[in-house]
């Protein structure tokens, strides 16, 4: 194997997982102008271009596209190699760099927290804010809990559970308003719209049962971008909700708030924990995920029950 090669390709990889030289270069130990050295010297060995370069932006071209896509599965075969032999994959200690979603962190994780510092006591968990997708590597951010499906992308992503989408409301609302027969009757109603935080819209309401699906065009005085604030709403009569069904369980068990189409059970919704790298987790941040995992089955398992 030609090891300047090898560098090189590795030098390109960390470039396009870090997006910039100045972040690669403090991966690689490396000034910026020597990751950039590294980089002209790997395209004329191959006598192709592979980064497009300005100011302000890197981006690579079909070739280094090409090259990346191919030699980023061999870089991570060879990280994982050496992390294993080196033992660095068994010792869960360090800081973790964590962007939650509130529900999450709150009602799910929170009241985990004490059995996660006894299991691991050398963990330190920071909660951070929740940056864009894309911005995880330049935030610092080890891993990221979000509820929703995830963009196709270079990070790996694992599902937490899935939690059905219940549309409910208030015996106050129900008096008032009425209640809906039928999905299709929700566009006469106050419905309380959520704000999808990736796309900075509202979601859409659909209805699912076997094979069947139903989206229902809604409208509403109430647009929010916070799930406690919106059962809040939903309990003072506000409107109609859909919500995630493990956020109001207990509600509709004492009354509360009335699941309005127990008929249309199909709609459900994903949590997912993301990484910024494809490539072998960190033991502190493998850890997190077990433990997160292992919480979200408990969890999932008691709403079943």
């Amino acid at each position: 194997m030609d090891a300047r090669l090898l560098s090189g390709v590795t030098v390109l990889a960390t470039v396009v997982e870090r997006g910039s030289f100045t972040r690669a270069a403090e991966l690689l130990g490396l000034s910026a102008s020597g990751v950039s050295r590294a980089i002209s010297r790997l395209e004329q060995r191959l006598g192709v271009r592979l980064l497009d370069r300005t100011t302000r932006t890197l981006r690579l071209t079909a070739e280094g596209a090409r090259l990346n896509e191919l030699a980023a599965p061999h870089l991570a075969g060879i990280e994982d190699a050496a992390n294993s032999a080196a033992g660095a994959a068994f010792t869960a200690k360090g800081t973790i760099r964590a962007s939650l979603n509130s529900f999450f962190a709150r009602h799910i994780l929170a009241p985990h927290l004490p059995e996660f510092h006894k299991r691991y006591p050398e963990l330190f968990l920071m909660l951070v804010p929740s940056p864009e997708a894309g911005d995880l590597i330049a935030e610092g951010v080890d891993v990221a809990v979000r509820f929703g499906p995830q963009p196709a992308s270079t990070m790996s992503s694992r599902l937490l559970l899935e939690t059905r989408i219940l549309t409910v409301a208030a015996p106050s609302y129900i008096k008032t308003r009425g209640r809906p027969k039928s999905p299709e009757a929700l566009a006469a109603h106050d419905c309380i719209q959520y704000v999808d935080p990736q796309r900075g819209k509202p979601f859409e309401w659909e209805f699912r049962r076997a094979e069947e699906k139903l989206p229902v065009n809604t409208t509403g005085r109430l647009m929010l971008a916070d799930v406690d604030t919106m059962i809040a709403a939903c309990v003072a009569g506000a409107g109609i909700a859909q919500v995630l069904a493990l956020s109001v369980e207990p509600l509709v068990a004492n009354g509360t708030l009335v699941d309005l189409f127990p008929d249309w059970p199909g709609e459900t919704f994903p949590l997912f924990a993301i990484r910024p790298s494809r490539r072998l987790a960190p033991a502190k941040v493998e850890a997190f995920l077990d433990f997160c995992t292992e919480v979200c089955r408990r969890v999932a398992r008691s709403s079943a029950s």
